[in-house]
């Protein structure tokens, strides 16, 4: 067992699918088995439960888990630790949405390759809702994700950008398909897709119990990707950060309503521990980040 495999171990136990999880690896599929099994051989357990179609974790696995980021934090921390000449070297793993992959890590990520040629990077893309747990898990070094309401403790928030929620309809909906109360869009009538769960949805439930109004909810959907390929769809009306729809595919397809309720904006930023912040490999792209602050 090394490093390497580690490694593959963590991709596949954070993506859970031997296809993506081999593609991510650079490996094949029978590549990345074989070296699952030299794991399993090594310890003497099942780290994985599989069959046609899912994957999962076994209790030696979760504790598998646990392990391999400390074995991996540790190496990292090491090699940075006995680097004397001033290089910054290491790894970086970064945790971020599609949107911000596309919107606000390319210019900072390239001058973080320009800068720091010797740091191996990872960029990871999902839900943004995940980042910050997994940033504390130790499962990722930094993500992209939403300032919360309530910052814990262990958190370090760089500001990036800050975006509204908005609500949008198909382009060629109607008066019935968007039903307004005295020029206000009526949350009791209209038929919403709303995210299950996150930072908007949170922001919408407290409008909704302040003005004691009970929405007319169609569907609930994980990620805002999700939302506006089902409002293109004719599903219903979404709810948004506009970043998203202005970087999104079907922008062009959907319209913000006027007279929607009006919710805080999000502060999109950086995300890491405050103990991360002493590897020099994340301090440097922190530093970076500092010249950015709020762009919107």
């Amino acid at each position: 067992m090394n490093l390497h495999e580690i490694k593959n171990f963590l991709i596949l136990a954070d993506k859970l699918h031997f296809g993506r999880a081999s593609q991510a690896c650079n490996l094949s599929p029978s590549a990345l088995t074989r070296s699952i099994q030299r794991i399993e051989e090594s310890i003497g357990q099942t780290l994985f439960l599989r069959d046609n179609r899912t994957v999962s974790l076994t209790p030696a696995g979760e504790k598998f888990r646990s392990y391999a980021v400390s074995a991996i934090r540790n190496w990292e921390t090491f090699c940075e630790d006995i680097n004397d000449d001033g290089t910054v070297t290491g790894s970086l793993s970064i945790y971020a949405s599609v949107t911000a992959v596309y919107s606000l890590l390319p210019d900072l990520l390239e001058a973080y390759r320009t800068t720091y040629p010797d740091v191996q990077l990872e960029l990871r893309t999902g839900s943004a809702e995940e980042s910050i747990q997994q940033v504390l898990d130790g499962e990722i070094d930094l993500s992209v994700a939403a300032l919360p309401d309530q910052q814990h403790s262990r958190l370090a928030f760089m500001p990036l950008t800050q975006t509204n929620l908005v609500f949008v309809a198909p382009r060629n909906a109607n008066t019935k398909d968007v039903p307004m109360l005295k020029d206000k869009l009526d949350l009791t009538r209209a038929p919403l897709v709303l995210p299950r769960s996150g930072l908007s949805r949170r922001r919408l439930d407290q409008w909704l119990k302040k003005h004691h109004t009970t929405p007319n909810i169609i569907t609930e959907v994980s990620g805002n990707e999700g939302i506006l390929a089902m409002v293109r769809m004719g599903c219903g009306i979404g709810m948004v950060p506009e970043l998203v729809l202005e970087r999104s595919p079907f922008r062009k397809d959907v319209k913000k309503i006027e007279g929607a309720p009006i919710l805080d904006p999000y502060i999109v930023g950086l995300c890491t521990t405050r103990k991360n912040l002493t590897r020099p490999s994340i301090a440097a792209l922190w530093q970076l980040a500092e010249h950015n602050g709020i762009k919107g």
